[in-house]
């Protein structure tokens, strides 16, 4: 078999069969398959695209290029979340704790931020010593012992999706749904999870830009999971603005611990990680139908048991519960600035993408992987998308180093601040399943 037969197929708009896919997979993780080919395929392929039988059969041999987690001797459907990230998107610290109070084990294995979006292992980093790096023995009995198991991906899992994403990375194809789809799935299907739903954000935040372009994602996925037989459904939801207030690690743990405190209870971001336990208490049987689902939510939340399971969950993997009650014990900035409003008006439109990378330049985020982040700087948002402002009112309060600069004007730029009042938009665009 030649590498040069697959790109010509594919270059043609033909498609490739299992057989070639594993070739080249395999190839490609071994370095038997010289970069310059991938480099070719992996154009043609974002040129050409992929049917669900070739995404599918790209997506399985991505997974088993390494360790696969074996979960089935843990009782219970285990179900998972998945995220395609956005800027203050901290729905995995929610609805960890909640799913699993519910009965339901959660198991997830997430990522760290680089640029303007936040990875959720670097928050969880905020709380001092949890550990976010499992070995998979430690993984699976985190998963026994709360419900809940959390761990940055290890290093064996699927290496042939970090050889193919290196290269998509510097050959402009990462903005293809097959290639999208198969690093995800792949990752996912590794993880050993019975169930998974999926939170595909669309907008100005965003990867993916257009509601089109966000149901073609969705759907590329769900196709893929319910091929292999998965329990498997996704939301699309709007990221056109932060998610929640705030926006930094240590800052979205603490806001993350009101929620489950029962605070902010009506705001998007508390909506959307209840909507997202609930459906995950809906795959793994612990609810017949959403309405159920939902109802055990709000109550895991108000009696305590959620926050219980927080508290358990960090305990048992070395954290100091303390901090989840004692924000001063988090990672502190070294000052604390506040940005007011010079006139009064409507929020329009806030750029969350803006906001992102004014946090990172604060040390929140990376902008490259070998960054050191400080856990403690980052931005609180004080208004929304539909709210009114007066002159003189608190916009954004800035955590920043002891040294830093805070550039005001840039912050106010990121406000579309007008004189007529405007309704926010719903949170969730769409399902697909």
């Amino acid at each position: 078999m030649r590498m040069y037969d697959l790109i010509y197929t594919k270059k043609m708009g033909g498609s490739l069969t299992p057989e070639q896919i594993a070739f080249w997979v395999k190839g490609a993780a071994l370095g038997s398959v010289p970069d310059e080919q991938s480099a070719a395929l992996l154009m043609a392929i974002c040129w050409r695209g992929m049917n669900t039988e070739e995404t599918l059969a790209l997506t399985l041999n991505m997974r088993d290029s390494g360790d696969r987690v074996d979960l089935t001797g843990i009782p219970g459907v285990k179900v998972d979340k998945h995220s395609t990230g956005g800027v203050g998107d901290k729905t995995t610290l929610i609805l960890g704790p909640i799913v699993a109070a519910c009965g339901v084990p959660c198991a997830m294995f997430s990522g760290r931020g680089l640029g303007h979006t936040g990875g959720t292992v670097d928050k969880y980093a905020a709380v001092p010593g949890l550990k976010v790096e499992l070995s998979i023995e430690q993984f699976k009995e985190s998963l026994r012992a709360t419900g809940f198991a959390n761990s940055a991906q290890t290093g064996d899992i699927c290496p042939a999706d970090r050889k193919l994403y290196a290269l998509r990375d510097v050959t402009a194809t990462v903005e293809s749904i097959p290639l999208i789809t198969a690093s995800i799935m792949s990752k996912k299907l590794a993880g050993g999870s019975d169930a998974l739903v999926l939170d595909v954000k669309c907008g100005g935040g965003a990867f993916m830009k257009s509601l089109d372009d966000s149901r073609a994602l969705a759907q590329s996925m769900v196709n893929v999971g319910k091929a292999h037989g998965m329990k498997i459904k996704a939301l699309i939801t709007r990221m056109e603005e932060p998610l929640g207030w705030a926006i930094g690690n240590a800052l979205e743990v603490m806001e993350s611990v009101e929620i489950l405190k029962g605070q902010h209870g009506e705001g998007d971001l508390a909506q959307m990680s209840f909507r997202l336990a609930a459906e995950m208490l809906v795959m793994g049987g612990a609810a017949q139908n959403l309405a159920e689902a939902q109802a055990m939510v709000v109550k895991a939340v108000a009696s305590g048991r959620a926050m219980a399971s927080f508290r358990s969950w960090a305990t048992h993997n070395g954290g100091n519960a303390a901090a989840l009650d004692d924000f001063s014990r988090l990672p502190q900035p070294g000052q604390v600035f506040e940005i007011k409003a010079a006139q009064g008006g409507w929020i329009h439109a806030v750029d969350s993408r803006a906001l992102g990378l004014l946090a990172m330049e604060l040390g929140a985020g990376r902008r490259s992987k070998d960054d050191v982040l400080d856990l403690g700087v980052g931005i609180r948002l004080h208004r929304n998308v539909g709210q009114a402002v007066k002159a003189g009112d608190t916009l954004f309060t800035v955590y920043a180093k002891a040294e830093a600069e805070v550039p005001v004007k840039r912050y106010l730029e990121t406000l579309n601040l007008q004189a007529q009042p405007v309704a926010p938009s719903p949170w969730l665009l769409e399902t697909v399943e």
